[in-house]
């Protein structure tokens, strides 16, 4: 097989060496975690370990993570009404992943999508009107925030968000899937009552993920029956998953020293598109980013024509989400950044990871000169 490029981390990162070892390793527990014997217990001392592994990536305490089969799974539970006084309210951005944006347990009649910026940014002032307005209606605000969107690399203002959320007496998630490993995490410092994350996103295992809470703070579980995860979320507890999404913590934690290294090549993959073709767009470069994300969208082109061609090369890269790469419709994160759709339909996203090389770029750029001339060319001929 020909050497490849795998541009494409914000899909899903390959897995870790170090991971592959001790998930294998790890499928020699025989117990079930629960159980007091030596095996179980066994299992047990595999998760705890895991679990003080990922409290940290995320800045928290080993207690308030809980397990679950992934991001998905982890937004869904954060999305949840608290119990309490009151009736509760919904407030998400209008760039969040389409597993934020289906609302969770809310009813549909109360969430309030918070539009962004240009540049993709949430309008913290629209925010703090929508809480006021609500506020004085006797609602009470569930915020939904993420800490760096999936396809612009966006980093969101959200500690300021949460500033604004604890003066109305409400509750801010921030779904950090993308930005573990790509920027600092620390729950404190977010100001963040929970937080989602996912373990393939940094190197390990898919289906496997956790939702992190602060201390004190409560879910209700969307899987009852069983007491484990403190009966928070009920059903055995996937050990081997769970033991590769502590490798892969760990691993990630150590990462956060080479987003530099990262950004270098994130930065010469858009200069060098730019010189060969000087009317591309780099969405969302005005603002902060995450270090290995690019958002690309080049005038006249269609993205899954480029996403195939950059394939046939052997590069890998996305059109928009992973999640929707099966169908051809327009990115809801550029929509709502007003991004017109002439623009939108030929964006790409170039996403590096850990294993990225200077290579990997060069053989980006040789398979993207070509095609972009090709692409065109066409253009002109259509005309």
């Amino acid at each position: 097989m020909s050497q490849r490029s795998y541009l494409d981390y914000n899909a899903t990162a390959p897995l870790r060496e170090d991971v592959r070892v001790a998930v294998i390793d790890a499928l020699s527990l025989t117990g079930n975690p629960s159980s007091v014997h030596e095996e179980g217990r066994a299992a047990r001392a595999a998760i705890e370990a895991a679990r003080t592994k990922v409290a940290k990536l995320a800045g928290a305490r080993a207690e308030d993570v809980i397990f679950t089969s992934g991001g998905t799974e982890a937004n869904a539970l954060a999305l949840i009404p608290q119990r309490g006084e009151g009736s509760w309210h919904l407030y998400v951005s209008a760039v969040e992943h389409p597993s934020v944006l289906a609302g969770g347990r809310f009813h549909p009649e109360t969430i309030t999508q918070i539009p962004v910026t240009p540049e993709g940014v949430i309008d913290l002032e629209n925010l703090a009107k929508a809480l006021e307005k609500h506020h004085l209606g006797g609602w009470r605000p569930h915020v939904s925030l993420m800490a760096a969107n999936n396809e612009t690399g966006v980093i969101q203002p959200v500690a300021e968000a949460a500033k604004i959320v604890e003066e109305a007496g409400g509750f801010l998630h921030t779904d950090a899937v993308q930005a573990a490993g790509r920027m600092k995490l620390d729950m404190s410092a977010l100001g963040a009552d929970m937080l989602s994350l996912s373990a393939h996103k940094i190197g390990g295992p898919k289906g496997v993920g956790a939702l992190v809470l602060r201390e004190g703070v409560t879910v209700e579980p969307l899987l009852k029956g069983g007491g484990q995860e403190r009966r928070r979320r009920a059903g055995t507890e996937n050990v081997y998953g769970i033991v590769g999404f502590g490798v892969a913590a760990e691993l990630a934690s150590a990462d956060l020293a080479k987003t530099g290294e990262i950004a270098a090549l994130r930065d010469e993959i858009e200069a060098r598109v730019l010189s060969l073709a000087p009317d591309a767009v780099v969405l969302s470069a005005g603002v902060p980013r995450l270090p290995n994300t690019a958002c690309i969208a080049v005038p006249g082109a269609k993205a899954e024509t480029l996403v195939i061609g950059l394939d046939l090369a052997g590069v890998a890269v996305s059109s928009g989400a992973a999640c929707s790469s099966g169908k051809v419709e327009a990115s809801h994160v550029l929509a709502a950044m007003g991004v017109k759709p002439e623009l939108a339909q030929g964006a790409i996203r170039i996403s590096l990871g850990f294993a990225t090389k200077r290579a990997d770029i060069e053989r980006f750029i040789q398979a993207f000169e070509p095609l972009v001339k090709r692409l065109k060319q066409g253009s002109k001929v259509a005309a």
